[in-house]
């Protein structure tokens, strides 16, 4: 899988952003459109959904990139063809926060995914933040259940099937003291998992890759961790 990558803890449209919206727009090909895809959100209801759209809209707008919002809640909209051809010749594609769990089986196997990862060999960039990243993987965690058990994993994308991912890393265990260690031991052991801080990104080509934001990447490969600070380079091959 060829293309370009912004995988964000946390804190998507928020102003740190705009280095990492500049940094792909440098990199991709297309019409210089970004498509925002609130579909993570759409379990959370209308207002929530409309919210993260509008969200992106003026995020966009206010750097005089175009914008526009696919309107994907259910897999009837993401085999929609009408829907699909939206995304055109689109430099960016973003899917925002919300179920990691919901947005995988929402767009498995459907025309608007099989669009994404086309866009992706031509030189479109994937941006997605928290739910947009925990996807990504062989499985995704679903923010419904409450133990972290067989339970949380289900499906995912497997766009970049060596990973597991968990944003808002350094917020876990504020959340729920203890809860960064349950998280990592869930992962099965000789598995790839990466931990985005918040308000922090990896840019990169799916090996390598910039750490861009407020803090840092944890990596842990064969038993070992290593932690990536703002401004660092790293390799991680997840394609």
């Amino acid at each position: 899988m060829s293309g370009w990558f912004a995988l964000l803890g946390s804190g998507e449209f928020a102003e740190w952003t705009h280095e990492v919206d500049r940094w792909l727009l440098d990199r991709a090909t297309g019409d210089g459109r970004v498509v925002v895809v609130p579909t993570a959100s759409s379990p959370e209801g209308d207002a929530v959904f409309d919210d993260w759209a509008s969200r992106g809209l003026a995020h966009y707008a206010a750097a005089g990139i175009p914008v526009e919002v696919l309107p994907v809640r259910d897999r009837v909209d993401a085999d929609d063809a009408a829907m699909v051809a939206q995304l055109g010749n689109a430099s960016i594609i973003f899917f925002s926060g919300g179920n990691p769990a919901y947005l995988a089986r929402t767009l498995a196997d459907t025309a608007l995914w099989l669009a994404v990862k086309r866009g992706l060999d031509r030189g479109m960039a994937y941006a997605g933040c928290s739910a947009g990243i925990a996807s990504l993987g062989q499985m995704a965690p679903d923010s419904t259940v409450s133990h972290l058990d067989e339970s949380l994993w289900q499906p995912g994308l497997s766009l970049f099937p060596k990973a597991w991912f968990g944003p808002h890393w350094d917020a876990l265990d504020r959340y729920a003291p203890g809860l960064t260690e349950r998280f990592a031991a869930s992962v099965p052991e000789g598995q790839l998992l990466v931990g985005v801080d918040e308000d922090t990104a990896m840019v990169g080509d799916g090996k390598s890759w910039r750490v861009l934001g407020r803090s840092g990447v944890h990596v842990r490969e064969s038993a070992a961790w290593s932690t990536h600070a703002s401004g660092s380079t790293f390799t991680a091959t997840l394609t």
